[in-house]
């Protein structure tokens, strides 16, 4: 098949398997906690990895696992390069522990997927006020991060092409600071494959690089600023 066929069977199978699973979620809004409606959102993450495989051929692999923190208490703030949509759909795959997802709240007005997700109590901003933005990631972040979950920020704020750099906002960092939550850095090379507001899915094989967690102990916010983009973006230059 042509990567167009491929790419189009693609986005019939993620609406038709998106309507179904939040379709799913919602109905079971009245008898089930938020986090296991999570879990239902991990099964689709899962389920969609393995179908951008079979029908687009993109495969991926996760480099420095072993810099995951194994510890039961181990809290942690996700920050990680934006290129795609891909890693939006793949995160909930990689790592072990509950994902709080900052996001913005344009999401929630999408049929089915955005009515799901309202349903997972994550963190959405209005990206137009900056004010009530940190306020909100501020005093929501340290809520979720109490419950055990690790909170997940794209620093950029929004996907970038491929060999771009945007410079990073300091919600992560910000709210590392006053959380006094480690970091830990991710940088991925989707873009390549799946392009932002591209319908074409090309075949290939995305990396995951998990960095080194970032320690938060004794350094300013501008430190750690320094140190995530220095980290994230050192990374995707070697990733190419």
């Amino acid at each position: 098949m042509t990567i167009w066929l491929r790419s189009l069977l693609f986005y019939i199978y993620l609406f038709a398997f998106v309507t179904l699973c939040a379709t799913a979620i919602l109905l079971s809004v009245p008898f089930t906690t938020a986090n296991t409606r999570y879990l239902i959102g991990k099964f689709w993450s899962k389920t969609t990895l393995w179908v951008l495989d079979k029908l687009c051929a993109i495969q991926f692999e996760v480099l420095g696992a072993e810099n995951i923190p194994g510890g039961a208490d181990a809290s942690l703030i996700v920050l990680g390069k934006h290129q795609s949509a891909w890693e939006t759909i793949a995160y909930p795959s990689i790592f072990p522990r509950q994902l709080c997802f900052v996001f913005k709240r344009e999401l929630l007005f999408l049929p089915f997927f955005g009515w799901a997700l309202a349903s997972v109590n994550m963190i959405h901003i209005n990206r137009g006020d900056r004010e009530a933005s940190r306020a909100i990631v501020a005093s929501q972040g340290r809520k979720h991060l109490s419950e055990g979950k690790w909170i997940a920020i794209f620093p950029e704020g929004t996907r970038t092409p491929v060999g771009s750099f945007k410079p990073y906002r300091r919600g992560g960092v910000r709210l590392a600071v006053s959380t006094q939550t480690n970091i830990l850095p991710v940088a991925q090379n989707s873009g390549r494959l799946w392009g932002k507001n591209s319908i074409l899915k090309r075949p290939g094989l995305i990396t995951v690089s998990i960095l080194p967690v970032i320690s938060v102990e004794g350094k300013s916010e501008d430190e750690l600023q320094q140190a995530l983009e220095t980290s994230i973006e050192t990374e995707m230059q070697r990733l190419g």
